[in-house]
């Protein structure tokens, strides 16, 4: 958690008319107690607030978190042009299976296994997905022509992520 955020907390509970807060979130836990408490009336008000995961981003320095990491946590676009989007809509798909890098050739410098406007056959290899080290090649699941490829190559790709949109014939 940020110093400006705890700041923030502190001027909270000055404020308020409670006599403690307590911030927790995965890695973190903060608890803010007000001396003397309470204001003199007896009333003791605590409070308490949980900041789920999803919600929250490490804030280490730049030193502490190696480059990839920090890769990781930036959310990557997706490039996908209004041709691809229409294609996809109208043609059948070709999802990714896993979670990994997709890669359009078997090598670096080698030619594409499909490109744009090529014929494909069912169980036809159309790319290549990298996880854990191991290369795993997708097949189509339909003849067809593709008609866009919805990923740039060397880029991440997510569970039923769609990586090609075909057109059948």
């Amino acid at each position: 958690m940020r110093e400006k955020t705890i700041r923030k907390l502190v001027k909270l509970v000055e404020e308020a008319d409670i006599e403690s807060l307590t911030v927790r979130n995965w890695w973190m836990k903060v608890q803010i107690i007000k001396k003397g408490g309470g204001g003199g009336n007896g009333r003791s008000h605590e409070s308490t607030i949980t900041i789920p995961r999803a919600a929250l981003k490490p804030s280490l320095p730049p030193m502490e978190v190696a480059p990839t990491v920090q890769e990781a946590l930036q959310p990557q676009p997706q490039p996908v042009s209004a041709s691809a989007t229409l294609a996809a809509a109208t043609g059948k798909e070709i999802k990714s299976p896993m979670v990994g890098t997709f890669y359009t050739a078997p090598e670096p410098g080698a030619p594409p296994f499909v490109d744009v406007g090529a014929r494909v056959k069912k169980g036809q290899t159309v790319c290549i997905i990298e996880a854990m080290k191991l290369m795993n090649e997708i097949e189509s699941e339909h003849d067809g022509v593709v008609k866009a490829r919805l990923v740039e190559d060397a880029q991440p790709v997510e569970f039923g992520q769609t990586l090609f949109a075909i057109e059948p014939v």
